[in-house]
């Protein structure tokens, strides 16, 4: 069993990947500037890394689960090329007014709902209290405060650098 450590939560559209309105093909993908360095330095650090990621184009009939493991896929093997990995990937791909029936519910996985969260932190050993989320939605901070981590609202630029300043601001004390 892995040792208790902290986790980095990651939004991936607007904090990952530039928000383009439903990415889900590698044609369409395009890096945030700083985020594959962000993703190495805290593998580097020994964190958790994890994607928490609302996907309701696919309960919209957008595109599919398997476009997004092919992009998600697609976003590994790039980080990978830098010493760089995300330990898991959570998805919520529930809308309550899509168009696809299966999909179409509530979910407590589909952010400001910390289902997701949770989720990764039943899965691996994460030390709660010393673990944030960025985000670049308010949706998104909600969602770390209702799984009792800490939350930073990302506005743009790189990623990266908004990491590491929200990591000593973190450490100093804020949530």
């Amino acid at each position: 069993m892995d040792r208790i450590r902290p986790a980095l939560f990651l939004d991936r559209d607007g904090v990952l990947n530039v928000d383009k309105g439903y990415v889900s093909r590698v044609e369409d993908f395009e890096w945030v500037e700083g985020a594959k360095e962000c993703v190495k330095a805290f593998n580097d650090r020994g964190w958790w890394v994890f994607v928490v990621t609302n996907q309701s184009g696919i309960a919209r009939g957008y595109y599919t689960e398997e476009d997004m493991r092919v992009l998600h896929d697609h976003m590994s093997a790039e980080l990978a090329k830098t010493g760089a990995h995300i330990d898991r990937f959570y998805h919520c791909p529930f809308h309550e007014e899509g168009e696809i029936a299966r999909y179409r519910k509530d979910s407590f996985d589909r952010k400001p709902k910390p289902g997701m969260l949770m989720s990764a932190m039943a899965d691996f050993p994460v030390a709660r209290e010393k673990s944030f989320l960025i985000g670049d939605k308010q949706t998104d901070i909600e969602a770390a405060h209702a799984a009792g981590v800490g939350g930073f609202f990302f506005t743009g630029g790189n990623v990266h650098q908004f990491a590491e300043w929200a990591l000593a601001d973190f450490e100093d004390g804020a949530r």
